[in-house]
C-alpha cells in the first residue's frame, strides 16, 4: 500500500482528502504544519507528499527546499496542492522540484487522485 503525507492546514480539506486517499486505497498520514511534516517525513519517508503551501510554522516553499536539498529525501515525490494559483509560484514550485503544481480550485478531489496516480505508477 503506498503511502502519502497530507500538509494541509484546514480540517475540512484535510478530511475531504484523507476520505479520498483511503477509498483508492492509500495510507495517509496527515501534518496540520510544515514543522510536522519535516519530522514526519524523516521518522518514515512516504511514497508522496501532498503539499499545501500557506501553512503555519514553516511554509511550503521552506519545506520543498528542505527536501530537495536532503540526500535521503531528494528522490521524494511532491505534489503541490495549493490555492496560490499565479504563474510566478507554479514556475516557483516546479523549478524547486515539485512534480506537479495543482490549484484547489481547478481539482475535484477525484481529479487529484487521479494525478497521485500517475505519479505514483
Amino acid at each position: 500500500m503506498k503511502s502519502i503525507l497530507l500538509v494541509e492546514d484546514d480540517p475540512y480539506i484535510t478530511e475531504i482528502y484523507a476520505i479520498k486517499l483511503k477509498e483508492f486505497g492509500y495510507a495517509v498520514e496527515i501534518a496540520v504544519d510544515g514543522q510536522e511534516c519535516l519530522k514526519k517525513i524523516e521518522e518514515k519517508k512516504p511514497d508522496l507528499l501532498l503539499l499545501d503551501i500557506v501553512l503555519p510554522n514553516i511554509d511550503g516553499w521552506e519545506i520543498l527546499r528542505k527536501i530537495k536539498s536532503n540526500e535521503k529525501l531528494k528522490d521524494l515525490k511532491v505534489i503541490i496542492l495549493s490555492n496560490l494559483g499565479q504563474k510566478e509560484e507554479v514556475e516557483k514550485g516546479l523549478k524547486l522540484g515539485a512534480a506537479k503544481f495543482l490549484i484547489k480550485a481547478h481539482f475535484t478531489p477525484s481529479e487529484v487522485v487521479k494525478e497521485i496516480r500517475k505519479i505514483l505508477k
